[in-house]
């Protein structure tokens, strides 16, 4: 498009891309950046839209207004006929199910227009309804150019990934006469590909995504809002199924637990002896459940959290 220069990627602290070099570097967590050396050049990070770990003293809307311009000011500090795309997961999973504030992803997409940055959703997890919506795109209302996919595609029965190229890019591509340098050894690979389309069969014979939307996503989101009058969650969240809390030493003021603790890690392993998996990430603790969750295995499910909870405030207590 004549426009050399705009090679610079913006992406967010405490994402995660994968784990390849220009993977990781895109994602923007610090240890696996230590381990080998990274980012590389050409991507830079600005702050995540993580309400609850801020100070607090702006409201959500506030705030997410606030974070998304960090990616504004980064445009004009780079230049922005430096700035290429910015990629970021609807909700951050692996960084602790971050879920923005609402005015977060409208402001996010009014300023790629603005500038010309073109935007790049990952959907790898959110991808495939675990938002009630097919993707995290839908549920946010945004126009990526780019939709990275992987997991849901084939509910990981057989590994496949992709990326969802938009018109917009594709058309230059073709008009522009060059050639898109993506290809890997198994590219379009006949069986991982026959698995993902009888998967996606599978969710729309079921209806998953509409019962995520109607059924069992409300009634597992009003359990996990409840567990928040446990002395130690500070905060819950979910979307569709995909949820976080967030274990703390005091509610009111909100006083976290010291690393050296390992309330998180504790309670993780707690909750494994008590025949439930869910994942620890620092303190706080998330959760994505299968989209055929029953209501009594939700409730299960909310039961033995609310009994290892108190499992643990005894333990730590002790």
């Amino acid at each position: 498009m004549g426009q050399p220069e705009r090679h610079t990627i913006i992406s967010r602290h405490n994402a995660y891309h994968g784990s390849t070099v220009a993977a990781a570097s895109l994602g923007g967590m610090k240890p696996m950046h230590r381990q080998s050396g990274l980012p590389i050049p050409g991507i830079v990070h600005v702050d995540q839209p993580y309400w609850f770990g801020s100070d607090r003293s702006l409201t959500p809307d506030e705030f997410g207004l606030v974070t998304a311009r960090a990616i504004e000011d980064k445009i004009k500090e780079l230049g922005a006929d430096k700035v290429a795309a910015f990629i970021g997961e609807p909700i951050q999973g692996a960084g602790g199910v971050i879920v923005p504030p609402d005015s977060y992803w409208p402001e996010v997409q009014r300023i790629c227009d603005k500038y010309g940055i073109l935007l790049i959703s990952d959907e790898v997890i959110t991808g495939f309804g675990r938002l009630g919506e097919w993707f995290g795109a839908d549920y946010f209302g945004t126009r990526p150019d780019f939709m990275t996919i992987a997991k849901g595609v084939t509910s990981g029965y057989l590994p496949l990934g992709g990326v969802f190229v938009s018109d917009r890019v594709a058309d230059v591509l073709i008009d522009k006469g060059g050639e898109f340098f993506h290809g890997y050894t198994y590219s379009g690979h006949p069986v991982a590909c026959a698995v993902a389309i009888a998967n996606i069969k599978l969710i729309q014979r079921e209806n998953l995504v509409e019962r995520i939307k109607t059924d069992i996503g409300p009634y597992l989101q009003e359990k996990w809002r409840a567990l928040g009058e446990h002395a130690l969650v500070g905060d819950t969240r979910m979307v569709g199924l995909m949820g976080a809390f967030e274990i703390v030493k005091n509610k009111d003021p909100i006083e976290r637990f010291e690393e050296k603790q390992g309330a998180g890690a504790a309670f993780r392993d707690l909750l494994i002896e008590d025949g439930v998996c869910m994942r620890a990430v620092g303190d706080t603790i998330i959760c994505a459940p299968p989209f055929i969750l029953s209501h009594a295995e939700a409730d299960e499910l909310i039961d033995k959290t609310i009994a290892t909870l108190d499992r643990l405030k005894k333990a730590l207590s002790a």
